[in-house]
């Protein structure tokens, strides 16, 4: 694994040296550097400090592992692979996304999610491991969002969760009523014998963040789906 120093480039000649840099990375010092790894593939990436936005941007299959905090629109449309952040993402994680997976160990800014969508055999999905801002899942199309809501007793996402939602699903982890939702929503409650479906997701977290899964499974879940009889749905879909 090749290490690369941060702080001994500019963020355009950062990017063109991990770009030039076959096999995997190990990258030090990050402080705020724009679009690290965009549309990369085929290999892992491991980054020590804070990278700037647009972590992944486009990303094509590779892993992404960032041991500290991210900034906002990581996995910006990202098409495939895999980002895994041990810290908080600030706002539009995932906006886009249209393949991969994104997991956040602690909590994510506004308007996670927002625009996602799924064709065929792509399905993003993001874990988010404590809770969401105001707006996530807005516009969704297509894919999974997972708010897990650890360490906390209150509804684990902000306002307007799930704002033109036309496609997709949201699992809330939380005992706490859910707010007032927008119209083009549906909840449905499910308890942990109800689960089947996103246990893969939880599974991967546990392993990836050293969560017990029986931790994960103590609460229920509710789960958001779009209402097909919102006139909002209509205008994106056939039926």
């Amino acid at each position: 694994m090749k290490k690369i120093n941060a702080r001994d480039y500019q963020w355009q000649e950062l990017n063109d040296v991990v770009r030039a840099t076959t096999g995997d990375i190990e990258l030090e010092g990050c402080l705020g550097e724009r679009f690290i790894a965009c549309g990369a593939a085929d290999r892992k990436i491991t980054i020590s400090g804070v990278p700037g936005n647009a972590l992944g941007a486009y990303l094509n299959g590779a892993e992404i592992e960032c041991l500290q905090n991210v900034q906002d629109a990581v996995g910006d449309t990202m098409n495939s692979g895999r980002i895994i952040v041990r810290g908080s993402a600030g706002d539009a994680l995932g906006y886009a996304m249209r393949g991969g997976s994104i997991y956040v160990q602690g909590d994510s800014g506004y308007r996670t999610g927002i625009h996602m969508k799924e064709y065929m055999e792509k399905r993003p999905v993001i874990v988010v491991g404590g809770s969401a801002g105001s707006f996530l899942g807005e516009y969704l199309a297509g894919g999974l969002i997972i708010v897990l809501g650890l360490g906390s007793d209150t509804f684990p996402a902000g306002g307007f969760t799930g704002t033109g939602m036309h496609g997709g699903e949201i699992w809330l982890r939380s005992d706490a009523l859910p707010p007032v939702l927008p119209e083009q929503v549906c909840v449905t409650r499910v308890e942990a014998d109800g689960i089947s479906g996103i246990m893969p997701y939880l599974s991967d977290f546990s392993q990836l963040f050293d969560v017990p899964m029986s931790e994960l499974t103590a609460k229920g879940f509710w789960r958001l789906t779009p209402n097909a009889k919102s006139p909002y749905k209509r205008l994106y879909t056939p039926n």
